[in-house]
C-alpha cells in the first residue's frame, strides 16, 4: 500500500513540474487575454465584467473605449513623468499595462452590458430634483452650465473627453466632483475645476444622487 501511495506522489510531481517551469519562466508565457486581465488585475475593484458593487469605485460597463483608454494612460507614470491623474491604487494596477494593453480593455469594458448603480433607498428626492434640474439646466445666477451640454441628456457621454455617467455610483461621482473643485484631479484641461468653483457642496451632492438614478 506505501509502495502505491509513493508512486502516486511520484507521477504527480513528475505530471506538474513542466507547468511550474512554464509558470515561472516568463520566455514561455503566452502574453494575458485581455480577459485575464479584467479578472485578475482589475476585477477586485471593478468586477471582471466592469460592473462595480462598490460604491467608491466606478462602474466601468459600457464605458466610452476612447475614455477609459485616456484614463489609463493618465494613471500611468514613467521615468520621465508623473501620472497627469493621480490615484496610487491606479498606478500600481496600470504599471505593467502596455498601451495595447490599455486599448484592449477600453475595448472590452465599452462592449459590457451596464449594471446600473441602485438608488439609495433613503435617498431624499427633494435633493434628486435638484440634482435634475443642475443636470439638464444649470444653475444661471451661479454660472453652471447644464451637466447635459457636455454629458448628454441621457448622460450617455460625447467621447474620448467627456464619458458616459447615467447609472454611475452616487458616492463616486461625488468624489471625483470633489477632487475637480480641489484642484487634485487636473487631467480634462481644468473644464470640471471652472465649473465647480461655482457650485455649493448641496448642488454637488445633489447631480451626483441624480446620476445615479438615470437610466
Amino acid at each position: 500500500m506505501k509502495m502505491i501511495k509513493n508512486t502516486i506522489m511520484l507521477v504527480a510531481l513528475a505530471l506538474s513540474a513542466p507547468i511550474s517551469a512554464e509558470t515561472t519562466d516568463n520566455s514561455n508565457t503566452a502574453p494575458a487575454t485581455v480577459e485575464e486581465i479584467a479578472s485578475g488585475i482589475c476585477a477586485g475593484c471593478h468586477n471582471a465584467d466592469g460592473n462595480s458593487v462598490i460604491p467608491m469605485n466606478p462602474i466601468l460597463a459600457g464605458q466610452h473605449a476612447e475614455y477609459i483608454i485616456k484614463q489609463l494612460i493618465d494613471f500611468k507614470a514613467t521615468e520621465s513623468n508623473p501620472s497627469k491623474r493621480n490615484s496610487p491604487v491606479m498606478s500600481s494596477m496600470v504599471a505593467a499595462l502596455s498601451l495595447e494593453d490599455m486599448k484592449k480593455l477600453g475595448a472590452y469594458y465599452a462592449k459590457q452590458k451596464a449594471s446600473p448603480s441602485k438608488a439609495a433607498t433613503d435617498a431624499d428626492e427633494k435633493l434628486i430634483e435638484m440634482g435634475k434640474i443642475l443636470y439638464h439646466g444649470g444653475n444661471l445666477e451661479h454660472g453652471v452650465p447644464a451637466c447635459a451640454s457636455c454629458h448628454g441628456p441621457n448622460g450617455s457621454g460625447i467621447p474620448p473627453h467627456y464619458p458616459k455617467l447615467a447609472g454611475q455610483h452616487a458616492e463616486y461621482t461625488l468624489t471625483q466632483l470633489n477632487l475637480f473643485n480641489t484642484g487634485e484631479r487636473t487631467n480634462d484641461n481644468n473644464v470640471m475645476q471652472k465649473v465647480l468653483t461655482r457650485m455649493s457642496a448641496q448642488e454637488k451632492r445633489a447631480v451626483s444622487e441624480y446620476i445615479s438614478t438615470m437610466r
